[in-house]
This record gives C-alpha cells, sequence and structure tokens, in this order.
C-alpha cells in the first residue's frame, strides 16, 4: 500500500496550462505504475495518462495531444502537464498507483482528488 499526495490543481482559463504532481509513500517498493484518471459527472473514472517506474508512457483518449505524462523517480512522483485546456476538462483529477503485492497479486491504490476548474 501507498499514500498518494496529490498538487497542482486549481482555477485555469481555457486555454492556459497546469501540473499535477502526484508523490508517493509507503510501500513504494512495490509500485510498479503511477497516472492520473479525471471524473466529471457521473461515477466513471477516464484514465488520462499513466507511467510506469521504468517510463513507459500510457495515454488515454481524454486530453490526448494535450497532456504530457513524466516521473521522477528520486522523488517518488509522476507529473501530469496539461495544456491548452478546455472547459471540458473541468474535473476531479485522481492520482492512481498499481503495486504488485508480495502475494503476486496487483493492486491499486488512488489519491483523494484534486480539483481542476478551466473556466473564463
Amino acid at each position: 500500500q501507498v499514500q498518494l499526495a496529490e498538487s497542482g490543481g486549481g482555477l485555469v482559463q481555457p486555454g492556459g496550462s497546469l501540473r499535477l504532481s502526484c508523490t508517493a509513500s509507503g510501500n513504494i517498493d512495490r509500485l510498479a505504475a503511477m497516472g492520473w484518471y479525471r471524473q466529471a459527472a457521473g461515477p466513471e473514472r477516464e484514465l488520462v495518462a499513466a507511467i510506469t517506474v521504468n517510463g513507459t508512457p500510457m495515454c488515454g483518449d481524454p486530453g490526448k495531444g494535450r497532456v504530457t505524462i513524466s516521473r521522477d523517480a528520486a522523488k517518488n512522483t509522476a507529473y501530469l502537464q496539461m495544456d491548452n485546456l478546455k472547459t471540458g476538462d473541468t474535473a476531479v483529477y485522481y492520482c492512481n498507483a498499481k503495486l504488485l503485492g508480495l502475494d503476486q497479486s496487483w493492486y491499486e491504490d488512488w489519491g483523494p482528488g484534486t480539483v481542476v476548474t478551466v473556466s473564463s
């Protein structure tokens, strides 16, 4: 299990940029990947982007072409750079971590969510 601390959300005008940060602590030796999902209306969460511990990025449909995922391994931190933000990007953004347990089962942990509001 890891704890995920999120930062970087807030209010931004359309066309602006934000960088979200997610720092993992705890059982980081089991960490396999970190990423960001977003949730707007409804219960579902959409994958925005994720990155493995060896640096392989994975991107979802939301924000495609306007987001960049990166990671600072020394700080156990994943970054989501979002550019040219649109009002449709308004959502709660959740950091996600995927871990391999000692029993060889996969687990996921979630951050508490940080609000991104894109509005003029």
